[in-house]
C-alpha cells in the first residue's frame, strides 16, 4: 500500500511537470511569435514610409546595411525587384504568395510558412506602396519544436530536482498517512481515532466481533446445556442399573425399573438425534438436493405417524386445506412440520384437538398448526426457538421434550427463507404459522 501511494504521488508530479512543460512551450512560442510579428510590422511600416517619401532608391542606399529583417520589393505582376538576401533576378515570381496577394487586394497581408529560399520558418508581412509595388518584410522565427527543445534543458533540470524532492516527500507523507492504519486496535475498532473514511469499515468490524463473541457465548452455553441434558438421563440410567446390579430390586419391580431405564435411554437417543440435526443445520452439511414436495401429502404422513401419541391423550388430529407443491428439502420440511405438530400433541390437554391447515396464499405456501393446549405466555414467544429453552421446566421431563424441537424448526425455516410466527394465549391454545416464500424454495 505504501509503495502504491508513493508511486502514485510521484506519477502525479511527473504528469504535472510534463503538462507544465507543454503549456510553457506553447506560451513561449506564442509570446515569441507575437513579439516577432509586432517588430516586423513596425519595421515594415518605417520602410514603407521611407520609400514613399524617398522613392525606391532608399532600398539601394540601405543595401550595405546588415539587415536582421529580410526586405523584398515585388511589382504588381509578382516579379521581385529587390531582395536583401538574394539577387532579385534569381528569384522566382511571387505572385502566388499569400501575403503578396492580400497586400495587392487589401493594402496589407501576412503569412507564416517555411521559406524555400532560406530554409527556415518565416513570418511574412506585406504592405502596398504608393507606386503600386509591394514591400514585404520577413523574419525567421523558432518553430514550436525548436522552442520546446530550447526549454528542455531548464525543464529537465527542474523536473529532476522536483522528482527527487517528491520521492522523499511522498515517502515521508505516506508513512505519516498509513501510521494510524498500522496502529488500529482491531479488538476494539470503535475506540480508534483515525480517518473518517474508515468508519464504515471499523463499524462493520465491530459488528463482526460482536457476532463472533455472541456465537462463541452461544456455543459455550450450548455445550453447557448439552452436558447437563445428557448427564440427567445417563445419571438415571446408571442409578437404576446400579440398584439392579446390586440385587436391591424385588423381582416384581424389575419390569418397572427396566421401563424407566428404557424411557431414559429413548430420551437420550432422541436428544442425541436432535443435537446431530442441529449441528448439520449449523454447518449447512445437510443434503441440499431440493425437490417438489406436496405439503398436503407430507402433513398427512406426519399426522399418521403422530396418531399413536395423540391416541394416548385422546387428542383428535385433522388436516384441512389443499394440495400445495413446494420446491424444498423434503427431510428438513418433514422435521419442521413434525416438530410443530408433535409439540401441539405433547403440550395439549386430554381430549384436545390439533388442526393443521395447508394452502397457497398471496405470499406463498403456508402451513398453520393450531392446538387447544396449555398455551405459551407472551413473554416467552420469542425465546421458545432458543436451544434447550423450556417454558415449563418442571413438566418438560415428563412430557419428553428435549428443548431442541423448535430450534430445528427455526433453522429449517432460515434454510428455506420461511417465516415462523407464534400466536398463543395461556390456557387457550397455540397457533404456529409457517409462511414459505412464493415460488421456488
Amino acid at each position: 500500500m505504501r509503495k502504491k501511494i508513493q508511486r502514485s504521488m510521484v506519477m502525479v508530479l511527473a504528469v504535472t511537470l510534463l503538462l507544465s512543460y507543454i503549456i510553457l512551450t506553447l506560451i513561449t512560442y506564442n509570446t515569441n511569435l507575437s513579439t516577432l510579428e509586432s517588430e516586423v510590422r513596425q519595421e515594415a511600416k518605417y520602410i514603407q514610409a521611407a520609400i514613399n517619401i524617398s522613392g525606391a532608391q532608399y532600398l539601394e542606399e540601405m543595401d550595405g546595411v546588415d539587415w536582421t529583417t529580410r526586405v523584398t520589393q515585388i511589382d504588381e505582376n509578382g516579379d521581385v525587384l529587390y531582395d536583401t538576401r538574394r539577387d532579385s533576378s534569381t528569384l522566382e515570381n511571387h505572385s502566388g504568395r499569400k501575403e503578396v496577394q492580400e497586400a495587392l487586394e487589401n493594402g496589407e497581408g501576412e503569412d507564416v510558412r517555411l521559406s524555400d529560399t532560406v530554409g527556415h520558418e518565416m513570418y511574412y508581412y506585406a504592405l502596398l506602396l504608393d507606386d503600386g509595388t509591394v514591400l514585404r518584410a520577413s523574419k525567421s522565427m523558432d518553430g514550436l519544436v525548436r522552442t520546446a527543445l530550447g526549454n528542455l534543458p531548464v525543464m529537465a533540470g527542474v523536473a529532476a530536482v522536483m522528482l527527487i524532492l517528491a520521492y522523499y516527500l511522498a515517502k515521508w507523507q505516506t508513512k505519516r498517512l498509513v501510521r494510524p492504519i498500522y496502529e488500529l486496535d482491531l479488538e476494539h475498532p470503535l475506540d480508534n481515532e483515525t480517518y473518517e473514511e474508515l468508519t464504515p469499515f471499523l463499524e462493520a468490524m465491530d459488528r463482526q466481533n460482536k457476532e463472533k463473541e455472541a456465537v462463541s457465548n452461544m456455543r459455550k452455553e450450548f455445550s453447557a446445556n448439552v452436558s447437563h441434558e445428557l448427564k440427567t438421563p445417563l445419571t438415571s440410567i446408571s442409578g437404576y442399573a446400579e440398584i439392579m446390579k446390586n440385587g436391591m430390586v424385588r423381582p416384581q419391580d424389575i419390569p418397572l425399573f427396566s421401563e424407566r431405564i428404557y424411557k431414559e435411554a429413548r430420551r437420550l437417543i432422541t436428544l442425541v438425534e436432535d443435537i446431530i440435526k442441529l449441528s448439520k443445520l449449523d454447518e449447512e452439511s445437510v443434503e441440499l438436493e431440493k425437490e417438489d414436495v406436496d405439503l398436503y401429502d407430507l402433513i398427512r404422513e406426519i399426522v399418521s405417524r403422530l396418531s399413536p401419541q395423540a391416541s394416548q391423550k385422546n387428542i383428535r388430529m385433522e388436516v384441512t386445506g389443499e394440495s400445495v407443491k413446494y420446491f424444498g428439502i423434503r427431510q428438513i420440511l418433514d422435521e419442521m412440520i413434525y416438530n410443530v405438530c408433535e409439540n401441539a400433541v405433547k403440550y395439549n390437554n386430554e381430549n384436545g384437538r390439533v388442526s393443521v391447515w395447508v394452502g397457497d396464499t398471496l405470499n406463498g405456501p403456508k402451513v398453520t398448526v393450531t392446538d387447544t393446549g396449555i398455551g405459551i405466555p407472551k413473554e416467552h414467544h420469542e425465546r421458545i426457538f432458543e436451544r434447550f429453552y423450556r417454558v415449563d421446566k418442571s413438566h418438560s421431563k415428563e412430557r419428553g421434550g428435549t428443548g431442541l424441537g423448535l430450534s430445528i424448526v427455526k433453522h429449517g425455516a432460515l434454510l428455506h427463507g420461511a417465516k415462523v410466527t407464534v400466536h398463543s394465549t395461556p390456557g387457550r391454545g397455540t397457533r404456529i404459522e409457517m409462511q414459505f416464500p412464493e415460488g421456488k424454495g
